[in-house]
């Protein structure tokens, strides 16, 4: 009888007992659209920074992680209302993402509304952690500023000249006035700029007029293309022969599969935020490894940069002892962490991540498919006056 009496109060006793605590981890992405490449990318790496951060446990302080996945398809108010649905229904006790421009700005206000905390992971406009930002967000990934200052660095001069291409929404246009201020401490000028639609797959019209307006320029004239997606113009533009204006072109880093336009140009130099050969530290070389051994390729651009996100989410949550929103913010405001790329910091005053960038130049080998972005020097946060704009 004791013993019936025993181990039906042990069976109460766990029935009883409260659920394990869960941390609710949403990524809110566009896994579907033209940007389906960084999508995947940035999903990934996340998992693998989950993974890495908690030594393949998947826990934190014994608090399962359950990450929940979401698709923007890139349309802001879908991306908006599944953020709602994601920190209401699901209870998520923080979101990742997304990878559009456009969707992040529709989905900051979502992260004030319910008090949450939004880590912005790939998504560039300087505008999120700028005039449309709350103390709610903060960002893993780089921004506009940080592509146009290490750009600027590698590429400007006082008898530099440039136009510029980019794709006309927050992303393109955030770039190019980030750029053109950034140049401007050079010594460089933009002498002309050309806005064209995310889906322009004929960049004829855009060239000529950027050559007409370029060919009786004096200096070292450049034109910097600033594209995100498919139908990247730097091929075509290429095609067509600005060299006869004296025309060089010029971009900043991109992934892999974008890599193979620049196959055509050895010599071009840029900025870069990540080329997996180029970072030297323990996080990247577990990323490259552990990468190669499940993909059977190298990790991209993106991949680096969920990493970096998912390694920020648990060294937050270690740190406050906490998910609860006032304690992670404390916990992330200043805080370093080490990521692919090394050390990233988040600024107390907007919560950027501030991180290293790469000036390359174009290398091609015969035995590689792509133009190779080997490293000229490290930028290093020091090295990188970023703006604050909010």
């Amino acid at each position: 009888m004791k013993s019936i009496l025993a181990t039906a109060a042990f069976a109460l006793a766990l029935t009883t007992a409260p659920a394990l605590a869960e941390i609710k981890i949403a990524h809110v992405y566009g896994k579907t659209g033209p940007l389906e490449a960084y999508a995947k990318q940035s999903h990934v790496g996340l998992m693998l920074g989950l993974e890495y951060a908690t030594d393949g446990s998947m826990e934190v302080d014994g608090e399962p992680i359950t990450v929940i996945e979401k698709d923007t398809q890139l349309d802001p108010a879908k991306g908006k209302a599944l953020l709602e649905e994601a920190y209401g229904d699901d209870d998520a006790d923080l979101a990742v993402g997304p990878v559009s421009s456009g969707v992040a700005l529709a989905m900051l206000p979502v992260a004030q509304e319910y008090e949450r905390i939004l880590i912005v992971e790939p998504a560039v406009a300087d505008s999120i952690t700028g005039e449309n930002w709350n103390r709610y967000i903060f960002r893993t990934g780089r921004n506009s500023s940080q592509d146009a200052v290490a750009n600027a660095i590698a590429l400007g001069g006082e008898d530099v000249k440039v136009a510029t291409l980019a794709q006309d929404y927050a992303f393109g246009r955030d770039g190019v006035a980030a750029f053109e201020e950034a140049l401007a401490t050079t010594g460089a000028e933009i002498v002309h700029k050309e806005f064209v639609p995310t889906d322009t797959t004929d960049f004829t019209a855009p060239a000529e007029r950027i050559f007409n307006a370029m060919k009786d320029v004096e200096g070292d004239k450049k034109l910097f293309i600033i594209w995100a997606g498919g139908g990247n113009p730097m091929s075509k533009i290429n095609a067509m022969d600005p060299s006869r204006f004296g025309v060089e072109i010029a971009t900043g880093g991109n992934i892999l599969a974008a890599l193979t336009a620049y196959r055509e140009l050895p010599g071009m130099e840029g900025a870069t935020y990540y080329y997996y050969e180029i970072p030297d530290n323990d996080v990247n070389d577990w990323l490259v490894e552990t990468h190669m051994e499940r993909y059977d390729s190298p990790p991209d651009f993106f991949t680096a940069g969920g990493m970096a996100a998912g390694i920020a989410i648990v060294e937050a949550i270690r740190k406050a002892g906490s998910t609860e929103t006032e304690a992670l913010i404390e916990a992330m405001e200043g805080m370093e962490w080490q990521t692919p790329k090394g050390t990233m910091r988040f600024r107390p005053e907007d919560h950027q991540a501030l991180q290293p960038m790469y000036h390359f130049r174009t290398v091609v080998k015969d035995d590689v498919d792509y133009g190779i972005p080997e490293l000229v020097r490290e930028l290093t946060i020091e090295d990188l006056p970023i703006p604050v704009r909010n």
